[in-house]
């Protein structure tokens, strides 16, 4: 959600911090602010773009020490005081904070009954004024820090500037925070994509970790006092700087990185000779797998949906028991864990607040938790220790495309994998791979001939809602299709089995109502055409995205052919042309398609 950028070293603060905002703006934000150390501490905030902070600061502006935000609003409005940073009552603190201030009402309360006068509705602002009172009682910075945080409930990735010290000091406690080393300068970020073209070497914070930064070292401490030696990791080279290209929007290059991006997945993974796949990271023998009583897979949002084909892959081709759960419901419904099944936290980014809360849960009560990660080095995949890297690299449009591809991939090979660990025989085994290792130059063939997207937009733009309908594999489908049409177009939309559509939603059915029907040539296929019937009695338009050549293109009022593929694999073709529509209708209503409204593309608060 939020994004942080901190700069300490021997060159001007101000343009790595602009440079680090405008990269952080994939995560998401409506205002954004910096502060910057020259004698005093200046502060500049306002709501907007970053380009609109950029217009109000001065043409040159000194300094070589500063901490800057984007801010993703969770308490007190979008206004320029909420804006981060806040400062000290004398203006010598300053400090920005990501996360959730659980107790802040109660700290505000006795703050205002000191007479400290709070300047904005934030839960972050409390932090700066009580570091500011443990210093003028006598207490160091990083004591002063550490004392306050001790009174703090709730999640924080926090960075400090004081006026009178050169130095930097940044907390982690369920928001992440990465340190960036340089030759004589260091960087503080909430995640490394903006220190990607800056340095390699980084020190990740874990929570309850402390660090003091300046020009010259980094100094890390826990909040009890102890110091510690921290870990220098390397980045991933994966992960290098993303440019637009040729193409308008990340979300429109990220769609049509998707062959690449799957063969990146699967390079390495496929064992067709043995109709098998090869997981390594995941560190499990044929043995257990053969013990496994269940798999429990968690995600939220395009996460979820891609648990959710991954259940229905695992239950299909090894028929052991599959649940998908909503991470931020899990933990909070008190889950029996037996702690012989397999579970799975899927993610993008790797810091996903509800899925790291579930993880820590399941881990709590004795299980073991496999992370489906594409983010290297993030929060998930270090707290689970084992897992599989999707490598769909950097994805900057906050509506997932690529991502979900690749966990849908990334899941398939282990439904395999436990497969033919338990009943999947090798010849069947073999197809499956082959299959598999063929869809990323059918995706790659899909959307070079996308089909009439540009006549399903004009279906689409102007509806009061719209129906997604999918069964079985393609139901899940669906659910993303309608996802990703409501978080950039903002038009309403449901997404149902297709079973279930006469059991409510056929209720909304009026004349031209646009129903978009996923229907591969799978075994389910004349059910849903059943389905497609009743909504063409009510007047319904239907949109089908179905497998080049079937008949059933019949049954539609706008047609759109995939390539054939083993229905298994079917989701990874079938989400291309919604991926397509809800681009082009945003782009025609004249949304901010890599920015939507309202939204964060890694939501690290619960």
């Amino acid at each position: 959600m939020c994004g942080i950028i901190g700069y300490i070293g021997n060159q001007q603060a101000t343009p790595f911090l602009l440079e680090g905002l405008r990269r952080l703006e994939y995560r998401g934000y409506d205002s954004s602010g910096f502060a910057i150390r020259n004698g005093e501490v200046s502060v500049f905030k306002r709501i907007g773009k970053v380009s609109d902070l950029e217009a109000m600061i001065p043409k040159r502006i000194e300094g070589m020490c500063g901490i800057a935000h984007t801010r993703w609003a969770t308490h007190g409005g979008v206004t320029d005081a909420n804006a981060h940073p806040h400062c000290s009552s004398d203006g010598k603190i300053a400090l920005v904070h990501n996360g959730i201030i659980e107790n802040a009402r109660s700290l505000r309360n006795r703050l205002e009954k000191e007479g400290v006068k709070l300047l904005s509705e934030t839960d972050s602002e409390v932090l700066v004024h009580l570091i500011h009172r443990e210093v003028k009682n006598g207490a160091k910075p990083l004591t002063a820090v550490r004392r306050t945080l001790k009174r703090a409930r709730g999640t924080w990735g926090v960075c400090i500037i004081f006026e009178e010290h050169d130095m930097i000091i940044c907390a982690r406690n369920g928001s992440p925070l990465v340190i960036g080393l340089g030759d004589g300068e260091n960087w503080i970020a909430s995640d490394t994509l903006p220190l990607q073209t800056l340095t390699q070497q980084v020190i990740r914070l874990d929570d309850g970790d402390l660090a003091v930064v300046t020009s010259e070292g980094v100094q890390t401490s826990r909040l009890d006092g102890r110091f510690t030696d921290s870990e220098v990791t390397t980045l991933d080279d994966d992960w290098g700087e993303a440019e637009l290209g040729e193409f308008p929007h990340f979300m429109l290059k990220e769609i049509y990185e998707q062959p690449e991006a799957l063969r990146q997945c699967l390079t390495g993974r496929l064992a067709l000779s043995d109709g098998n796949a090869r997981l390594g990271g995941f560190d499990f023998s044929s043995k257990k797998l053969q013990k496994i009583p269940h798999v429990r897979l968690l995600g939220c949002g395009t996460a979820l949906h891609a648990a959710q084909v991954g259940r229905l892959l695992i239950e299909e081709l090894a028929r052991v028991p599959a649940l998908a759960h909503v991470s931020s419901e899990f933990r909070h419904n008190n889950p029996v864990i037996e702690t012989d099944a397999i579970h799975f936290a899927v993610s993008q980014s790797g810091e996903t607040a509800d899925t790291l809360a579930a993880v820590k849960e399941i881990q709590l009560k004795g299980g073991e938790v496999r992370g489906v990660i594409n983010v290297v080095g993030s929060t998930i995949a270090r707290q689970c220790g084992k897992g599989c890297y999707i490598h769909s690299g950097p994805e900057q449009s906050v509506a997932s495309t690529k991502a979900f591809s690749n966990m849908v991939a990334a899941l398939s090979m282990f439904a395999i994998q436990i497969g033919r660990a338990r009943t999947l025989s090798r010849e069947k085994g073999k197809r499956l791979t082959k299959s598999l290792q063929k869809v990323p130059q059918l995706v790659d063939d899909y959307l070079s001939n996308p089909g009439p997207i540009h006549e399903v937009v004009s279906a689409v733009k102007d509806a009061k809602s719209v129906l997604f309908l999918g069964r079985g594999i393609s139901a899940p489908v669906a659910r993303e299709g309608a996802l990703k049409l409501m978080e950039i177009a903002y038009i309403p939309c449901l997404a149902y089995p297709a079973g279930e559509m006469k059991h409510g939603p056929i209720a909304l059915l009026e004349e031209d109502s646009p129903v978009i029907v996923i229907a591969p040539n799978d075994s389910l296929k004349d059910k849903t055409v059943s389905s497609i019937q009743e909504c063409r009695a009510r007047g319904a338009k239907i949109i089908l995205i179905h497998e080049e050549g079937d008949p059933i293109a019949e049954e539609s009022d706008i047609s759109i052919p995939v390539p054939s593929t083993d229905p298994m694999f079917s989701p990874m073709l079938t989400v291309l042309p919604l991926q397509l529509i809800a681009y082009y209708t945003a782009l025609v209503l004249d949304k901010d398609v890599d920015r939507p409204r309202n939204l964060a593309k890694s939501v690290t608060v619960e």
